[in-house]
């Protein structure tokens, strides 16, 4: 594959030997095995984030106070994600999440010869985050909790979870398709941008289809959970409001 940059200012493509894509303000080098270190280890961190506020308030865990509610899940995904793309946009391009990655992918801003690297990453880093989630907080994480897997809510159609998952994932690629492929964006403000485009994701979303947003995040913890939702009559949640 033809290595390929972009001058900060200009916006431009130029040929380069090392530089492959434009992103968040850097170019981001031929060192896949850093990269998709980077992603496992920002994955695992967001999604460690969500499952285990998940996990808490199910539980009904105090911390400082009175237990976690249903806001808890949108806030520590929102602020994991913008550590994660302050932190590690220099090094992968922060994406964390497999729609992400195709969807930058599929708008040219991302060769599709990194994209199969950086989804198997994602996935890696979302099972080991459920994983310490069970080991943290014990077996009935597993047994009650779900490790957090997220749950269509009760009489919810498939149609409506999947026009839900849609809307949101679209609105979450898009926030990051503007703010990460623009060199006038700073980078601390792409990074707020979207850690709160991912929490009103959820907000969204989480009553109707329990906010799955990110493949990885969804899948990860209902393969060690075992609970994987059909077609077919759907119990909610353990937990009223939280996802």
């Amino acid at each position: 594959m033809k290595a390929v940059s972009m001058s900060p200012r200009s916006g431009q493509r130029t040929a380069g030997s090392s530089a492959v894509v434009f992103l968040h303000g850097h170019q981001l080098d031929r060192n896949l095995a850093r990269a998709v270190t980077a992603e496992a280890a920002g994955t695992f961190v967001l999604v460690l984030a969500i499952t285990s506020a998940a996990v808490a308030a199910a539980l009904s865990r105090p911390v400082a106070g009175a237990p976690y509610g249903s806001l808890a899940v949108p806030v520590a995904g929102g602020l994991a994600l913008a550590i994660g793309v302050a932190s590690l946009s220099h090094i992968s391009g922060a994406h964390l999440n497999p729609a992400v990655t195709l969807g930058l992918a599929v708008n040219r801003h991302f060769p599709w010869a990194y994209a199969p690297g950086y989804v198997i990453a994602q996935f890696t880093g979302a099972i080991a985050a459920a994983t310490a989630t069970w080991g943290l907080y014990g077996n009935q994480a597993r047994s009650i909790a779900r490790l957090g897997a997220t749950v269509p809510a009760a009489g919810v159609s498939v149609g409506r979870v999947l026009a839900a998952e849609a809307v949101v994932t679209f609105v979450l690629i898009l926030v990051v398709v503007a703010v990460a492929t623009d060199s006038r964006v700073p980078r601390g403000i792409a990074a707020m941008a979207i850690g709160a485009g991912l929490a009103v994701a959820i907000m969204i979303a989480g009553p109707v289809s329990g906010a799955g947003v990110n493949p990885a995040r969804a899948i990860g913890p209902m393969i060690l959970a075992g609970q994987f939702p059909t077609g077919g009559p759907i119990s909610p949640p353990p937990w009223p409001g939280v996802w």
